[in-house]
């Protein structure tokens, strides 16, 4: 779990640079391309709007599903610009989660003054 922690570091330290540049009251997709460049700037793997085939039973579904961002194959960032985080964005993370057998997620909200008071780590048993 230290090399997750690590990264996770190094993602919110992204993230923190992004919104230094940005600042609030952008949408989404600017600070998920943002970060997902500063991310790929410093070396780390990332890809962006990560499709996911799900599948209920015997029942192929082909809804358009994506995630926002996966890095290093290790960690969900679910963004979000609102005007605060709520327990079902945490859930929705828990979910995404539990789907791709990701063990972290960050959920990030860009929609505050300063960034520490947006982010949220998650991590499952």
């Amino acid at each position: 779990m230290d090399a997750e922690r690590a990264l996770t570091e190094k993602i919110i330290g992204a993230a923190m640079e992004v919104h230094d540049y940005w600042g609030p009251g952008l949408i989404e997709s600017i600070y998920e391309k943002s970060l997902a460049h500063e991310l790929s700037l410093q070396g780390i793997k990332v890809k962006r709007q990560v499709r996911l085939d799900l599948k209920y039973k015997d029942l192929e579904l082909d809804d358009e599903f994506t995630l926002d961002l996966i890095v290093d194959g290790k960690v969900i960032v679910e963004l979000k610009v609102v005007k605060e985080l709520a327990p079902i964005h945490e859930a929705q993370l828990m979910t995404y989660m539990k789907l791709t057998g990701c063990k972290v997620g960050l959920l990030i909200n860009f929609n505050v003054l300063k960034l520490k008071d947006g982010i949220r780590r998650l991590s499952l048993p």
